[in-house]
């Protein structure tokens, strides 16, 4: 997926605040990190590191001296090689983005045939934050640059900029992916989770709202486009992606999973000897899951599987969610060699039937790597013609296919969450969540 942050301070050095909240968000990435600081007297200075081979802070603890200045803008990122430095006729900026662009070849091609160069890699991949960068200097303004790039990509695209004037932050105009500003005496900061807000204690002040694009500077922000009105934030980042201490649309994540397993565990009448939690999206569905005075469970929450615990026991896992599936059948196996007598596995999601067009938050190329649409394959044939059956909880159609994932999975029962269980654990309008990797749904689809 990926991760921004960026913060501005009326004190003469950013870097610090930078340098850890930008590695706050690394649980959100492990391909590339980049950050870009500005200074009055040195102006611009940038780096990026893989980090395929190694953690955050020892790409970038050494250089931490080279980034002067009072702004900057950090990111985690699973695409792209960024932040970016741009010159242009809206003057000198960094860009950092999180973002899914379906239609990069379409966009290059156009931009090519109107005389705008783009970089050539030996990977052969196109840069989507540069794509997005020429998009932006398109316009007669950031605003209006901002605002195209919001109409020209098919997908979802959140954005930083550190320009000479300050932070402007651009949040996905269907808001799928969060920006959030954060306020402390003297410094305001932006980022997509608040956690890293905490040990630099900054306070959450506003969450950026779909489409708004704001200035922020050390004494304040300012709207410079009001955000729209429909939402469609993804789901998906309080089940899988956050951080359990962070907070999207005023909701914490930790608090959204121990409401997911409560209302699951009360529909659950399997009974069993111990329930635990995969870390580490999976602990905060178990502990409500196991949270019921009518049941004896207790959350062991081990990574190591104990043979002394599980010989002849019932056990209860509790999950994020099932992509493949290749994992889960591996532990299982392990689970029954060690002696569990029964191995049962409650997911906090529905089932993954749709590939994802507006969030990278899976590496599959295809919908047929998602362990449901290979059931549904071997079903139906290639080009099943009713797959909402098997989206819709309860049909005969969703029942056979959960039957025959715990079977190839070895297990004794498998339950997901249902949509209306997650609408209600999130607490946001259905209308305001995006559902499409579980229905198909979205009230804003592909152009």
């Amino acid at each position: 997926m990926g991760g921004l942050f960026g913060t501005i301070t009326r004190e003469s050095e950013c870097a610090r605040d930078l340098f850890y909240g930008t590695d706050y968000h690394s649980h959100l990435g492990t391909r590339r990190a980049g950050m870009a600081t500005y200074s009055t007297t040195e102006g611009f200075f940038r780096s990026i590191h893989s980090l395929e081979s190694s953690y955050f802070r020892t790409k970038f603890e050494a250089e931490l001296p080279k980034f002067k200045g009072s702004s900057g803008i950090g990111v985690i990122s699973d695409t792209d090689a960024q932040p970016l430095l741009m010159k242009s006729h809206l003057g000198r900026f960094a860009i950092a983005t999180v973002a899914k662009v379906n239609n990069l070849e379409e966009i290059s091609a156009s931009l090519l045939d109107r005389n705008m160069p783009l970089s050539e890699f030996s990977s052969g991949k196109i840069n989507q934050t540069e794509l997005i960068s020429l998009l932006i200097i398109q316009g007669n303004d950031i605003v209006s640059g901002i605002e195209n790039v919001f109409r020209t990509v098919k997908g979802s695209c959140s954005l930083l900029l550190l320009t000479e004037d300050g932070i402007i932050a651009a949040r996905d105009s269907w808001g799928r992916t969060p920006l959030i500003i954060g306020k402390k005496d003297g410094a305001y900061a932006v980022a997509g989770e608040t956690t890293s807000f905490a040990n630099l204690d900054y306070e959450i002040e506003h969450y950026i709202g779909p489409g708004e694009i704001v200035r922020i500077k050390a004494d304040g922000y300012e709207v410079l486009r009001k955000p729209n009105k429909g939402m469609q934030v993804c789901s998906f980042l309080w089940i899988y992606y956050g951080f359990p201490t962070s907070f999207y649309e005023g909701r914490n994540v930790e608090d959204m999973r121990n409401e997911a397993g409560r209302i699951m565990g009360e529909e659950d009448d399997t009974e069993v000897d111990y329930a635990s939690g995969i870390p580490d999206s999976g602990i905060g569905m178990a502990i409500g899951y196991v949270n019921q005075e009518t049941r004896n469970l207790v959350a062991k929450m081990k990574l190591i599987p104990n043979s002394a615990i599980l010989k002849d026991k019932r056990v209860l896992f509790c999950d994020d969610s099932i992509v493949r599936g290749t994992q889960l059948r591996d532990s299982t196996k392990l689970l029954h060699e060690l002696g569990a007598k029964e191995v049962h596995m409650r997911i906090a999601c529905p089932p993954l039937i749709y590939a994802c067009p507006f969030v990278n938050f899976s590496a599959s190329k295809s919908e047929l790597e998602l362990i449901t649409r290979r059931v549904i394959r071997d079903f139906e044939g290639e080009n099943p013609q009713n797959i909402d059956a098997y989206s819709t909880t309860g049909s005969p159609e969703y029942n056979r296919m959960v039957s025959e994932i715990a079977r190839e999975l070895n297990l004794d029962s498998l339950k997901f969450s249902k949509i209306e269980s997650i609408v209600s654990a999130i607490g946001l309008p259905k209308c305001r969540i995006c559902t499409h990797c579980f229905d198909g749904s979205s009230f804003h689809t592909l152009k």
